[in-house]
């Protein structure tokens, strides 16, 4: 198979579009497959939520060496695009980014691994944090309720795709169960790491209205989310999490 339509190309995986499907392809021939068909099954579980808003996963194969998986492709642009195009429109996409996000959190996704889990994981095998700010996360962490609701876990403007049917929803790659004000927490902070200061408080400030949560639950949430982000240690993020874990451990 020759893919030559490059969509995206990431730290890890290459994203063509070929013969009207979307190829997504991992880059290290050595993936470990339990990898890949994680990925695969995570995403087969949030179709079974109901969840409606997403491509069909429709197989999954070893092109030239290295893995692949591929879903039904999607036509359009991504809402991150169309809010840098049209930058006066950033309070609309901004309602339907919220809108989205509270429909996905609306439905319970059981057997998808636990949030809670996850992060727990994530801040105890950082080595870039004193054990003092470790024991003060993971204890916020153990407060706070644990719920199954369906979580994108990385939902942002440019993993939603604009097409002709509506909006859908990609990369669910870190979907898991858990509390819907962690996923949310998790969106503001995507921007706030793109340096969209601006766009990640009106997103907080329309999400917390719509979905009736209080703003200064989700800001409980965001030391939690900052600190499980540094695990993927990326030079260019390392101080705005820090920050925020500073900010918000007193």
């Amino acid at each position: 198979m020759k893919l030559k339509n490059l969509i995206s190309d990431g730290d890890k995986v290459k994203v063509f579009e070929h013969d009207g499907k979307c190829v997504k392809i991992f880059k290290d021939p050595k993936e470990p497959k339990s990898v890949v068909l994680y990925e695969a099954i995570t995403h087969a579980r949030v179709e079974e939520t109901g969840f409606t808003k997403i491509p069909e996963l429709e197989e999954i194969r070893n092109i030239d060496g290295n893995y692949a998986i591929i879903y039904s492709f999607v036509e359009g642009k991504t809402l991150g695009a169309l809010m840098r195009e049209n930058p006066n429109k950033a309070d609309e996409y901004l309602e339907l980014l919220a809108d989205i996000q509270i429909e996905i959190n609306a439905l319970t996704a059981g057997k998808l691994s636990r949030l809670k889990d996850y992060l727990n994981r994530s801040i105890d095998g950082l080595d870039m944090i004193d054990d003092v700010k470790k024991y003060e996360l993971l204890t916020r962490l153990n407060k706070m309720p644990t719920h199954s609701k369906l979580c994108h876990g990385d939902l942002s403007p440019d993993n939603i795709i604009i097409g002709e049917n509506g909006a859908v929803v990609v990369d669910w790659f870190k979907a898991k169960q858990g509390n819907a004000s962690a996923d949310a927490a998790k969106t503001y902070l995507n921007f706030c790491l793109k340096h969209h200061t601006e766009w990640a408080e009106k997103y907080l400030k329309v999400f917390c209205a719509k979905s009736g949560v209080e703003t200064g639950y989700i800001r409980d949430w965001l030391p939690i989310i900052a600190a499980a982000q540094l695990k993927f240690k990326r030079p260019a993020e390392r101080e705005v999490l820090l920050t925020w874990i500073d900010m918000m451990i007193i």
